[in-house]
């Protein structure tokens, strides 16, 4: 997207916040990515997703365009309410809290959110291992307990779900 394209949109947000699901749309699955990067489960990721966008939105008026991309003062937000979290010693936080002062490289969080779209397309049955599986970090025998099948079926289901994604990433490359 053209930086005037995205200032465009800004602008019209700030006069009317019924185009800020525009930005939204735009930027809701980077701003994810990074997140759930970051903490240990879907729910987590989810609520803080949210705050994001709902801070933003509250936000928004006092925004003033320096040239950065948007979703850039996005990722600024959620490193903040990261680091605000783990500050209230909430336990889901792992790895290293990104410094807000440093701005993450986009290509990998583009990489990211392309990832979790593709998974959102996978059949369900395999969706659900993949999430099961590498989100809520459970193993086969958990899941395939949760889902009544052998521990084979998860096992072959996980196998052509990664397979399917690695060849939906290497399509999207060329």
């Amino acid at each position: 997207m053209a930086d005037a394209d995205e200032r465009l949109l800004v602008e019209a947000a700030q006069r009317d916040s019924s185009k800020f699901g525009d930005l939204y749309e735009r930027h809701f699955e980077r701003v994810y990515a990074f997140v759930a990067r970051r903490v240990q489960n879907r729910d987590a990721a989810e609520d803080l997703t949210s705050e994001v966008f709902h801070k933003a939105l509250a936000n928004l008026r006092s925004y003033q365009w320096r040239g950065a991309p948007f979703g850039a003062w996005l990722i600024r937000i959620a490193a903040n309410a990261l680091a605000d979290r783990a500050r209230r010693g909430v336990r889901e936080v792992v790895g290293h809290l990104p410094d807000p002062a440093v701005e993450p490289e986009v290509n990998h969080l583009d990489e990211h959110a392309r990832l979790f779209r593709l998974v959102d397309e996978l059949p369900a049955d395999q969706r659900t291992v993949i999430v099961e599986r590498f989100v809520d970090d459970r193993s086969i025998r958990e899941i395939a307990q949760r889902l009544k099948k052998t521990e084979g079926a998860v096992k072959q289901l996980q196998f052509r779900a990664l397979q399917n994604l690695r060849t939906r990433m290497e399509g999207a490359d060329a």
